[in-house]
């Protein structure tokens, strides 16, 4: 069963640096209230879905009982080092692989010294749970995965919690544009790359805030191409917290704070499910529920057909 569910941005900024910049300050006082918000909650596990995590093979679970490391951001390295101590829960990372397995996916659990958790990670777990009173497990973001692979992954994540009968938390943690400066720009000037993604984040933000999760996630492909570097593969988080949390607009939505971190569009947003949806449904695609195997989005094989792009909504 999942309490709530969030949106975090993954950059180092607010965690190591809050005092340069209004924004960067703004947005650590959003993580704090998301993290005295789960501490009050009834949550025994945080589920988490790292953009900043990339895969190539399959799905990856992270589920070492405790990993302890010291932790260096690959673009951000000067800010300084992040030492880390968090406990997992490795239990509930086989039984998720195992839920894996049976949609079809190709899935593992990760469970050695040293692994490199990844900087969204790293500055979610230290902000919003600093005294590891909640065990967590995170999930690897696949980049050759499509949609339909992704929404049957969430929906493995809601069968694991469903057999283990735990109350979690949801994190999602990925940026909305994503595009950085491509030269210095100190905290003061920092601001979000371009009136395109501002425009763009901004109608984002209006829908979650508005409840209307499956939109959001429907409506993801045509903000990749619209907001997004595209070496980044879709914009998959809201697939994954679809297919886990049931594919409907039936959400109550909080955006707690929105500032630009190196040009990129840093929000911190609450999910909470509701007894009534905000609005139908604006899109209508296929629901799959078990993985059918690969797509054939680089060549056409007899029989098979690649997956259409879809045509553009207008909202």
């Amino acid at each position: 069963m999942i309490n709530k569910a969030y949106l975090l941005p993954g950059m180092p900024h607010p965690l190591l640096c809050p005092e340069k910049s209004s924004a960067y300050q703004k947005l650590r006082q959003a993580y704090e209230r998301v993290g005295a918000e789960i501490q009050d909650s009834q949550a025994e596990l945080v589920l988490i879905y790292s953009t900043f995590w990339p895969s190539v093979i399959g799905h990856q679970i992270f589920a070492r009982p405790e990993t302890t490391w010291t932790h260096v951001d690959e673009e951000f390295h000067a800010l300084g080092s992040i030492p880390y101590t968090f406990q997992m829960d490795e239990e509930f990372g086989e039984l998720y692989k195992q839920q894996c397995l049976a949609r079809n996916l190709h899935a593992r659990t990760v469970n050695y010294a040293g692994f490199p958790l990844d900087t969204g990670t790293v500055v979610a777990l230290k902000l919003i749970n600093p005294d590891n009173r909640l065990k967590a497990v995170v999930t690897s973001s696949n980049v050759y995965a499509d949609r339909a692979e992704t929404l049957v992954l969430g929906k493995a994540a809601g069968d694991a919690l469903e057999h283990s009968g735990k109350k979690a938390v949801a994190l999602v943690i990925s940026a909305l544009s994503n595009r950085l400066h491509q030269g210095r720009v100190t905290p003061e000037e920092d601001r979000i790359h371009s009136l395109k993604d501002e425009e763009w984040n901004r109608k984002f933000l209006e829908f979650l805030e508005e409840g209307r999760l499956e939109d959001v996630a429907q409506l993801s492909r045509q903000f990749h191409r619209e907001a997004r570097v595209h070496k980044v593969n879709n914009f998959k988080p809201f697939w994954w917290l679809s297919g886990l949390m049931g594919q409907s607009n039936r959400f109550q939505g909080e955006v707690f704070e929105y500032q630009s971190v190196y040009g990129t569009g840093a929000a911190v947003v609450g999910l909470e499910p509701a007894a009534v949806a905000a609005r139908d449904l604006e899109f209508d695609e296929a629901d799959p529920d078990v993985y059918a195997g690969e797509r054939n989005v680089l060549a056409v094989e007899a029989g098979m057909e690649p997956e259409p792009e879809p045509e553009a909504q207008n909202v």
